[in-house]
């Protein structure tokens, strides 16, 4: 029997990287409204951030692996039992659907703002390639997302770099004075960093579970840590950005093809560019999550809910990118907290409960039992009776 090819460590943050960014990462809105409106504290929130997806990203990586899951599915029932698990498992399916939708929002919107182009379009062309990537299974939604995620990080840190470089002072002075946490989702720091890296974690989930039964614990343990990091620098690096240019980027819907656009046109049309590659990664990412719960990869059924799933969200993604980030994200985020807990408690009790129960039952399987003491002396007592009778 052949053994299974493993991913590489570099597969695995990238697809990590790849299934969080999206319309709302690399566009900046994100990024600004759940770090940015607090100034210098929100440097400490994507420092936590990236704990906390290095941490989350590895225990769902290993319960993957472990449970030889395809879907999220066994995953959260396994951490959550039946009742806390169906909820996260309902609260996951729906953000995924929701997550399709705001990405072909986000494609219309691109199609509107920059290109000039019909919205109409932008969504039906990101769904129409999300589907064809889909049906295709996890091997090529595997393959499409590791490819784009070098180039999304090129251009983050390209377009941050240069802009921090060119006026470092701006940005000095603002990390002074500014702060504006009334128009954050909510005006305390650490509880938006828990938000974001729960919501993202809960459309990472679907990507993730299965991805962990394609490779070996130690190089899951690395990509999880790789692609934590790898999501903090770059939130970090856009962040930064936009704060150097905070009070024209903070009234676009899409602050970072502005800051693009202050170092040259080109800047911003290749930025474009990357940012539709990006929404592209989630869509499927998300597309492929919400199908491979309801059906199985290669049935009929598969593909007629991936079709059915596209022609829903196309019609949904006309109600508009900015309303649908502003209210889905956040409340998702609280209710992703379900799924953080679970996973804690799986956590612990793969750790600690369990290691405990069977050191327990190994030291009374050496101790005997009143029953078997009972027995002994029963056998001792017909010894010493067959020896007396035979004296």
């Amino acid at each position: 029997m052949t053994r299974k090819k493993q991913l590489s460590v570099f597969t695995i943050a990238a697809t990590y990287i790849g299934t969080v960014v999206g319309a709302g990462f690399a566009s900046g809105q994100e990024v600004l409204q759940f770090f940015g409106y607090f100034g210098l504290p929100g440097i400490l929130g994507l420092v936590l951030t990236t704990i906390l997806l290095a941490f989350f990203g590895y225990l769902i990586l290993d319960l993957g692996r472990r449970l030889h899951a395809d879907s999220h599915l066994p995953l959260v029932r396994y951490a959550g039992g039946k009742w806390i698990g169906t909820a996260v498992d309902w609260v996951i399916t729906l953000f995924l659907f929701g997550g399709l939708v705001t990405m072909g929002a986000g494609a219309g919107a691109i199609f509107t703002e920059q290109l000039g182009l019909p919205f109409l379009w932008g969504s039906l062309v990101m769904i129409v390639i999300s589907l064809v990537t889909v049906l295709t299974g996890i091997a090529g939604v595997v393959t499409s997302i590791s490819f784009v995620v070098p180039l999304l990080l090129a251009a983050v840190f390209g377009v941050a770099i240069y802009t921090i470089a060119t006026d470092p002072g701006a940005l000095l002075s603002t990390l002074r004075v500014y702060a504006n946490p009334g128009k954050a989702p909510v005006p305390f720091w650490p509880l938006t960093a828990l938000l974001y890296a729960s919501y993202n974690l809960v459309l990472s989930v679907a990507i993730l579970a299965p991805l962990g039964s394609m490779s070996d614990a130690r190089r899951l343990k690395i990509g999880a840590i790789l692609g934590g990091i790898g999501l903090g620098v770059g939130a970090t690096a856009i962040n930064l950005s936009i704060l150097t240019h905070i009070g024209r980027a903070a009234n676009f819907e899409i602050p970072m093809i502005y800051v693009a656009g202050t170092i040259s046109p080109l800047a911003r049309i290749g930025y474009t560019m990357v940012l539709l590659a990006e929404i592209y990664t989630t869509a499927v990412s998300s597309l492929f999550g919400f199908v491979a719960r309801m059906g199985k990869q290669g049935t009929a059924k598969y593909r007629w809910i991936t079709l059915g799933a596209g022609a829903a969200a196309f019609g949904l993604a006309q109600f508009g990118f900015s309303n649908l980030v502003g209210t889905l994200f956040p409340t998702v985020g609280f209710a992703g907290f379900l799924l953080l807990g679970s996973l804690v408690y799986g956590f612990i009790k793969d750790r600690k409960v369990k290691p405990a129960v069977k050191a327990r039952e190994a030291v009374l399987a050496r101790q005997p039992t009143p029953a078997m003491a009972f027995e002994v002396a029963e056998e001792l007592a017909g010894e010493g009776k067959d020896g007396n009778e035979s004296n």
